[in-house]
């Protein structure tokens, strides 16, 4: 069933409409599960995991024990122009959790959504990287709420399990505000900004299926799941540039590099000459690698979950 979440007329003579499909199981009362999406209007992962997450349980309606709670674009607007923030205003929406009732616009859109929100059992915030580097499969957790969220995040058939992932889970997040609120929350991170990879949706969608298993929430069958790499195992190196150019990667994303691989090498396309080698100085898992190919000095190239062993 569509529900309106909440409106409002915006003084650049446009309306926010933020709706929600909600999916009733056979016992609607037992538990609720939300997938949000759409707080970033240049990160389209998310979409895709709401269709199939949607399209999957209304094969098998009869298998759902519960309530899901798909929210696809929490920021119509920027979805709709692939804008990072809400268009014209330059807001970044979650940087305005929880909100505020009586507040500005963008103030009360986020305090509606909070208050739809409160009260669910779990939720998922899904985004993807940046249009510049691209992310594998991942699960970022504040260690303020580990102990409640790791045995959760461990099932979601992510590739890594990120704790405090400070960018993404620190106060005025959607996610930070929710668990404050007592709501288990999660970010799931996928993928490069505005594409879709269908591979890592189905593999994060296949996560969510064994989390509902676990809530008891969906008695369908569901397919193997992966064990991810732990951050708390490891520590994450960050590689940056130290010249302006064209990075060129020679190593995949997803794998594991020792320390002293080539990670690529900076170019001048106008001097036909190699301006700095990357080099690994830590051994350990790639999980974000550059996209974008221009770079400037300081531009993340790469981060290196070191410390750990292929497994």
């Amino acid at each position: 069933m569509i529900e309106e979440v909440f409106s409002i007329e915006l003084p650049v003579g446009e309306r926010l409409v933020i709706n929600k499909n909600r999916i009733e199981g056979k016992d609607p009362r037992n538990k609720r599960i939300a997938i949000v999406t759409g707080i970033h209007g240049d990160e389209f992962e998310g979409q895709y995991i709401c269709y199939e997450m949607t399209r999957r349980i209304m094969e098998e309606p009869d298998k759902l024990s519960g309530t899901v709670d798909i929210y696809p674009a929490l920021n119509p607007l920027g979805l709709d122009n692939a804008d990072h923030k809400i268009p014209k205003l330059g807001l970044d929406l979650n940087r305005m959790f929880p909100g505020k009732k009586n507040g500005t616009a963008m103030e009360r859109v986020a305090a509606a959504i909070v208050e739809d929100l409160s009260g669910a059992d779990m939720c998922l915030d899904v985004h993807a990287g940046d249009i510049f580097v691209k992310e594998i499969p991942q699960v970022r957790v504040s260690e303020q709420f580990a102990d409640r969220l790791l045995p959760y995040a461990k099932l979601l058939n992510a590739d890594m399990v990120w704790m405090n992932a400070t960018a993404t889970v620190h106060e005025s997040t959607l996610t930070y505000s929710m668990n404050m609120l007592g709501v288990p929350s999660m970010v799931v991170e996928m993928g490069v900004g505005t594409r879709i990879d269908r591979n890592y949706g189905s593999q994060i969608v296949e996560g969510i299926f064994h989390l509902m298993k676990e809530l008891e929430m969906w008695e369908g069958s569901v397919g193997e799941s992966r064990y991810p790499a732990i951050s708390t195992d490891g520590e994450v190196d960050f590689i940056r540039s130290n010249t302006t150019g064209v990075f060129l990667p020679v190593i995949a994303h997803n794998h594991y590099v020792s320390k002293g691989d080539r990670l690529g090498e900076i170019v001048s396309p106008l001097e036909g000459k190699v301006l700095e080698e990357i080099v690994v100085k830590k051994s350990g898992l790639v999980f974000t690698l550059r996209e974008y190919p221009f770079v400037r000095e300081g531009s993340l190239l790469a981060r290196i979950l070191a410390g750990i062993g292929e497994k």
